[in-house]
């Protein structure tokens, strides 16, 4: 009960990030800041979630079933956003399954080694899910056409950032992500293996 109690509360709160995850192309001050923080938020609710499940059931391949109920739930959850005057496209790319493939693989290369898992697995999936992010925010709608169709509340004058210089290392969303989240990764790869054990 615990196991499908767990799995329900994860992807729902994954679900819920997810929907939450478009809105950087409505911020246009604090665009990249966002896309930055969503991505590595939704690095970490997948890890935690596809690592439990996939130590849980020891089958290789229940990672990427999980990022499909993820997917699922985020379709379903989008119909309702749309329902509301939202534009439907701002997220449907199914962001997670090209990185929970890399962590069903690396459990299946490692011969299902937990601590290969947690390592390799982390690193791959926090690298790998900004860049997915990034073709995400590419497919969709024109980012400023859609922020200023659909306005939301923004920042006061006084908090609005100066412009970043473009095109440095430093300043770019998906390395700032991919750095950060190949760093959470691992922990959160290893907190989803622990849940197996309490």
């Amino acid at each position: 009960c615990t196991h499908y109690l767990f799995i329900v509360v994860v992807a729902v709160n994954s679900t819920l990030l997810t929907i939450n995850a478009g809105d950087y192309i409505f911020y246009t001050d604090w665009a990249w800041t966002s896309f930055t923080v969503f991505s590595i938020s939704q690095t970490l609710m997948l890890i935690v979630g596809a690592c439990y499940y996939l130590t849980f059931t020891g089958a290789p391949g229940t990672a990427t079933y999980y990022a499909l109920i993820m997917t699922v739930y985020t379709w379903i959850a989008k119909g309702a956003w749309f329902a509301l005057g939202y534009p439907y496209d701002f997220i449907v790319t199914p962001v997670w399954l090209p990185s929970a493939v890399l962590l069903d693989l690396v459990y299946w290369a490692t011969k299902k080694n937990k601590h290969s898992l947690i390592l390799f697995g982390g690193v791959l999936v926090g690298m790998s899910l900004p860049l997915f992010n990034m073709v995400n925010l590419i497919t969709v709608a024109d980012p400023l056409e859609t922020a200023f169709k659909y306005p939301r509340p923004t920042l006061p004058p006084y908090m609005t950032p100066i412009e970043p210089q473009v095109g440095k290392f430093y300043n770019s969303p998906v390395a700032l992500g991919a750095g950060a989240g190949a760093v959470l990764g691992c922990t959160f790869a290893a907190l989803g293996c622990k849940l197996n054990t309490w």
